[in-house]
């Protein structure tokens, strides 16, 4: 970490006179990296071109600083908690239900802002935001954004898409005169309980729930029961994303909660599918790339972190991942997002995501269920108890 403390005085006085270019120039004429730099990553989220050659903003990056890119690919918010405890990484791109886990398990380090000029482009509903900043220090950049949508089968739906997550959550005939039993996924993740809770909101509004991620016992145990009920009908629960693609394409499986990623890919790839934003709401994520507090390769992370807030990689990532850029200049000029990119992914949609957080014991109520229970339940319900 020293090298990079060394460059700060010099990159904070480059940045202010000559801006973003010249500060990474600075950093590489200073010889500031050390040669690689590991990435634990959501899958789609850093592409060198393998998968398609238009999305790439790796290639570019490592001849520029020198920094050789591993990713290592986590299908949930708990396997990157996991892998960051074992430690050797340099950065991972954390949700919300994983990045105050971090912080609170002093996994990750605070993020020295100078170091990164791009960071007054963030959008101020960002800069601040409660999943990365603890008493006004910041650990972490933030990466994109995006919502949890409802993906279906259009043959299946035809002209009459779903507009409720009971598709998911109630047996019931669909419009192609079958059950969806057996027919539909859920997330595999203890989160998921949340989409439970966010149903119960409309449907059962006499539970008082308001917050789907601070719930008492009784808003809790109703969370629980609706989600005994979708086990009865769920195929497979997913957390790989290229398998719940391949379920949809040859499984048989109709409609699941899913990520926009998922559903870009299988429309390139002709696949009959389309997704929506349900009546009940929608919960969503919003990513935070966070330094490793034991980061091998600390300069090379600053450089990454630096790069991934530069438009043209802001608007690639969210043309590809079907997300929002966390940098707004990024939503105009990009060829792969396009001028309405921002809105069609849900720019103006943020005030009604309920962004996945890690539940805590204390909140509002007084006293709400723990994540160490969401986690051992929900194991619990998908082995059927």
């Amino acid at each position: 970490m020293k090298s990079i403390l060394k460059t700060c005085t010099a990159l904070t006085m480059v940045a202010t006179f000559t801006g973003q270019v010249a500060a990474q120039q600075m950093l590489q004429s200073l010889g500031a990296g050390e040669g690689e730099v590991s990435i634990v990553a959501w899958a789609g989220y850093i592409e060198r071109g393998e998968t398609d050659p238009n999305y790439d903003w790796v290639t570019k990056f490592e001849a520029d600083t020198g920094c050789k890119v591993t990713v290592k690919t986590a299908n949930t918010s708990d396997e990157m908690v996991a892998l960051m405890n074992e430690g050797g990484f340099d950065l991972v791109t954390a949700s919300g239900d994983a990045s105050l886990r971090l912080i609170a398990g002093k996994r990750v380090q605070p993020i020295n802002t100078a170091l990164i000029p791009s960071w007054s482009t963030i959008d101020e509903r960002l800069q601040n935001a409660a999943w990365h900043t603890v008493d006004g220090t910041h650990y972490g950049t933030p990466y994109v954004w995006g919502a949890n949508v409802l993906m279906y089968n259009t043959e299946v739906f035809g002209d009459k898409p779903p507009t409720s997550w009971n598709v998911v959550f109630e047996e019931q005939t669909l419009p192609d005169g079958k059950s969806n039993k057996g027919r539909v996924q859920a997330y595999d993740g203890p989160i998921y309980v949340a989409d439970a809770a966010l149903y119960l909101m409309k449907h059962k509004p006499e539970l008082g729930i308001t917050d789907p991620y601070a719930l008492n016992e009784d808003q809790y145990k109703a969370a629980l029961d609706l989600l005994r009920v979708q086990r009865t009908l769920v195929g497979r629960y997913w957390h790989d994303a290229f398998i719940q693609m391949d379920d949809f394409k040859n499984e048989g499986v109709v409609a699941s909660s899913s990520w926009p990623f998922m559903v870009n890919v299988l429309k390139a790839e002709g696949a009959k599918v389309a997704s929506t934003f349900p009546e009940e709401g929608i919960t969503g994520w919003a990513d935070t790339t966070m330094l490793h507090a034991d980061s091998p390769h600390p300069n090379c992370a600053y450089m990454w972190m630096e790069h991934s807030l530069s438009p043209k990689v802001q608007g690639d990532v969210s043309a590809w991942f079907g997300t929002v850029p966390s940098v707004p200049a990024a939503c105009k000029g990009n060829e792969l997002l396009t001028d309405e990119g921002c809105a069609t992914n849900g720019y103006e949609e943020f005030d009604k995501i309920r962004f996945w957080r890690t539940p805590t014991a204390k909140c509002e109520q007084g006293e709400c269920v723990p994540y160490y229970r969401w986690v051992s339940d929900y194991v619990g319900v998908i082995g059927g108890r």
